[in-house]
């Protein structure tokens, strides 16, 4: 069974190696599943430098530094958080890249019982991609790896222009 599209893997690696670029992740939706598919394709060390997996809000303000009063009202999920964990865990990493991640992978009331995530791309001083995705109701992991998928595809979109 495959988890990740493995071309898109192998095009973000091509690039960022090309161009002597790397990459650094935060997540809470995904529990480290977007860490976990970076590290999966060859010469990974030579571009990621590593991510967090920040569940909760006390350590997206800990160690991500996010703005807690827009965080709380919105529950941690919100364009405006996936962006500055974006940017604070490029900063943090000091990589070229930073792309986070945060949502909901199951129907709770916070989120109307909808499925949804926010990620953003920054790349060095400025964001340059972010985008809500929305999640058919799916068993297990399935809300998972599309977000990690659809990030996945959008980001060797990016490298490629």
């Amino acid at each position: 069974m495959k988890l990740f599209e493995d071309n898109q893997l192998k095009s973000i690696r091509d690039n960022l190696i090309k161009n002597g670029e790397t990459i650094s992740i935060a997540e809470s939706v995904t529990s480290g599943l977007l860490q976990f598919a970076m590290s999966n394709t060859v010469d990974t060390i030579q571009f990621f430098q590593g991510g967090i997996t920040a569940y909760n809000a006390n350590q997206k303000f800990r160690q991500l530094n996010i703005e807690p009063m827009h965080a709380l009202a919105v529950n941690c999920v919100s364009e405006q958080v996936a962006i500055q964990l974006a940017v604070n865990v490029r900063n943090k990493f000091q990589s070229d890249y930073g792309i986070a991640v945060t949502g909901y992978a199951s129907p709770v009331p916070e989120s109307g019982n909808k499925l949804f995530a926010y990620y953003a791309i920054a790349h060095h001083t400025r964001t340059v991609f972010s985008q809500r995705l929305n999640a058919e109701p799916m068993e297990g992991i399935g809300v998972q790896l599309y977000y990690v998928n659809e990030i996945l595809r959008s980001f060797a979109g990016v490298l490629r222009t």
